[in-house]
């Protein structure tokens, strides 16, 4: 790391070093080292990791004059103490990510993708289009799959405030998002298409399946957050339950999950008892109930202390 050194050492050149830019300087460079590795790591040379680096940190000059309420000489400028807000500014200048263009390509052709496959689909059970059932079937599952990959590539990314999902806990919640998608556009293609009522059994299964698998994760999910972002977050009081309460975060989960396979054990059996027309409907008010217990797990611990 002995570019970094040098290129550190010749932006604070001629600032005065007080005890409060000396800390400064070491946090940077402890910042550069860390990204110049991540560099390395993905194939960047050690000099041009350490260049690219001290390119992303942005005017050294500028960070130590915000830092400090110092000028570039040491002189004394009339700005006060940066507030909380700016300090975290400041960090998340340090710390900022760039996506990597291959995953913004990847998301940007998915997403075309998708939303091809939704028009066709849509079209489709609507009759506007006149396709055979396998096609609409087909292009249910194009969305579901490229709803399914973007969810996961990006929670597997790294981002300025969060780390990256380890690669199966992401795949996860990216075949829970795909099958939710895959249930609800199945229903709604069944509904619309003369398919088989048979359709309606592997539609709630697959909507079941992975909102289930959405909640266990969610639950299970531990802090992604980055240090510094953790303590820009500090400066502010906050009444979130997920984020204070684990056990009501387990608790929404499992509740999430209890309200789902009833809903879709209704939902069958409201189908094949009494017909398909209205049987759907279950889920809108599984919907409703699952947004009122969302509402209590956020807002209810905060509202009874008040």
């Amino acid at each position: 790391m002995t570019t970094v050194h040098r290129l550190l050492d010749d932006a604070f050149a001629g600032v005065d070093l007080t005890p409060e830019v000396q800390d400064l300087k070491e946090e940077i460079r402890t910042n550069l080292e860390a990204r110049a590795r991540e560099l390395q790591l993905a194939g960047v040379s050690p000099d041009e990791a350490a260049r690219r680096a001290f390119d992303e940190l942005g005017d050294v000059r500028a960070l130590v004059a915000d830092a400090t309420g110092a000028d570039a000489t040491g002189g004394s400028t009339a700005q006060p103490r940066p507030t909380p807000v700016q300090r975290a500014a400041q960090a998340a200048r340090l710390q900022k990510v760039r996506p990597r263009p291959a995953f913004v390509v990847g998301v940007v052709l998915a997403s075309l993708v998708g939303a091809g496959a939704l028009v066709v689909a849509t079209l489709g059970a609507l009759g506007t289009v006149d396709v055979a059932d396998a096609v609409v079937l087909a292009a249910v599952a194009v969305t579901a799959l490229s709803v399914g990959w973007i969810t996961g590539a990006s929670l597997a990314q790294e981002t300025t405030t969060n780390h990256p999902l380890p690669t199966r806990r992401a795949a996860g919640y990216g075949l829970g998002a795909g099958l939710t998608v895959a249930g609800a556009a199945l229903t709604g293609a069944t509904a619309l298409v003369p398919l088989a009522t048979g359709w309606y059994v592997p539609a709630g299964l697959l909507l079941v399946a992975g909102v289930c698998l959405l909640s266990g994760l969610g639950a299970t999910q531990t802090n992604r957050k980055k240090a510094w972002a953790r303590d820009a977050e500090q400066a502010y009081v906050a009444d979130n339950r997920f984020e204070q309460d684990p056990a009501a975060a387990a608790r929404f989960g499992i509740y999430t999950a209890a309200t789902w396979t009833v809903a879709a054990a209704v939902f069958l059996a409201i189908g094949f008892a009494g017909g398909w027309a209205w049987a759907w409907l279950v889920f809108v008010a599984a919907s409703g109930l699952w947004l009122f217990m969302l509402a209590r797990m956020l807002f209810g611990a905060g509202d009874r202390r008040a």
